[in-house]
């Protein structure tokens, strides 16, 4: 069946080819956005500051703006340079077109939906997707679990899904939740690769309107690691620091960490500021939760070094030196 997409598409999901071929078509050139053209220039750096507060407008705006302000977007942020602001612009770019998939997913046109399937699932990602029923799709275990193995919520354990023959059976906002981090993922090779020579003044410009908003923004300054923690903590803050995500079990064991060693609240939860996928309200009510101020009013020990090396989150080293529990890491123990 041949895929037909149309410009809206293009505007929808500009991370696939379909948007680049079109911008060819239209046979723009880089120095047309000066400041004449300053309403795309303005919009591209707009795209980029609303998603650096996760909050990505949920309209699609006429086809052409839309998919020139994303490439613009993406050069400002090549030349920024400051990967923890790539990544928050790739996840919450990502997040917004989860929108636009699912909604095409309930199209009524069989066809319509097939094509988004097999473009976007297939084509571009190498998921093989089939249609159970309206609204309902199923894929191979294993993809499922390659795919949610970071999706820390209970509701993501394959014990709570419907599996049978090989297959995951799951609605239309599991399927498309699946997906996020891979297309966050291939937004964020594309600003990585960007690579454009003679940059107008007007995109120079922007990028430095951009620079000053992040620069004394604590959500972009690094991590300071130091040697007093003990690696297995070391080890998540380093990924941190790279904007990675980490595990549930890694942050459960970071705060716990912290907390004991006499962390405030309010220090916890600035480690977790740097991840792509930080919400300061949930981070939060966690590491509070952690602290036994929420919830149960319990609070949660920082596990042992059985329980972390049972977790796959041990990097032990010399210093270690056969301790039981992170806490006793840098003390001299007694044979």
């Amino acid at each position: 069946m041949e895929i037909i997409f149309s410009k809206y598409d293009a505007a929808k999901y500009p991370f696939l080819p379909i948007a680049r071929e079109y911008v060819k078509e239209l046979g723009y050139d880089l120095n047309e956005f000066n400041e004449s053209n300053s309403y795309i220039l303005d919009k591209s750096l707009k795209r980029i500051l609303l998603a650096l507060d996760n909050k990505p407008s949920k309209e699609l705006g006429e086809p052409d703006e839309e998919i020139i302000s994303f490439l613009i977007s993406l050069l400002i942020l090549n030349i920024l340079d400051i990967r923890s602001v790539s990544k928050r612009f790739a996840l919450a770019e990502a997040e917004r077109i989860e929108n636009f998939i699912e909604n095409d997913l309930k199209d009524e046109n069989e066809r319509r939906r097939e094509s988004i399937l097999r473009y976007i699932f297939e084509n571009t990602l190498g998921l093989k997707i089939i249609e159970d029923s309206m609204q309902k799709y199923k894929i191979k275990v294993a993809e499922y679990l390659r795919r949610s193995v970071n999706l820390h919520d209970p509701h993501w354990r394959l014990i709570n899904k419907d599996v049978y023959e090989g297959y995951v059976h799951l609605e239309i906002h599991d399927i498309v939740r699946l997906i996020r981090e891979e297309i966050a993922l291939l937004i964020y090779e594309k600003i990585e690769k960007m690579n454009v020579k003679d940059i107008p003044e007007s995109i120079k410009n922007r990028v430095e309107i951009l620079r000053r908003y992040t620069i004394n923004d604590k959500r972009f300054k690094p991590i300071i690691i130091v040697n007093k923690y003990p690696p297995c903590i070391n080890h998540i803050l380093s990924t941190l620091e790279k904007n990675d995500n980490v595990s549930h079990t890694a942050r459960f064991l970071l705060a716990t960490y912290m907390l004991a060693i006499g962390k405030s609240i309010d220090d916890t939860c600035s480690l977790f500021e740097h991840a792509p996928d930080y919400n300061e309200k949930i981070t939060r009510y966690q590491v509070e939760f952690l602290a036994g101020k929420r919830g149960n009013r319990k609070s949660y020990n920082c596990p042992s070094c059985e329980k972390i090396a049972s977790m796959n989150l041990c990097y032990k080293n010399e210093e270690c030196d056969n301790i039981r529990t992170p806490l006793q890491f840098g003390m001299k123990r007694n044979g």
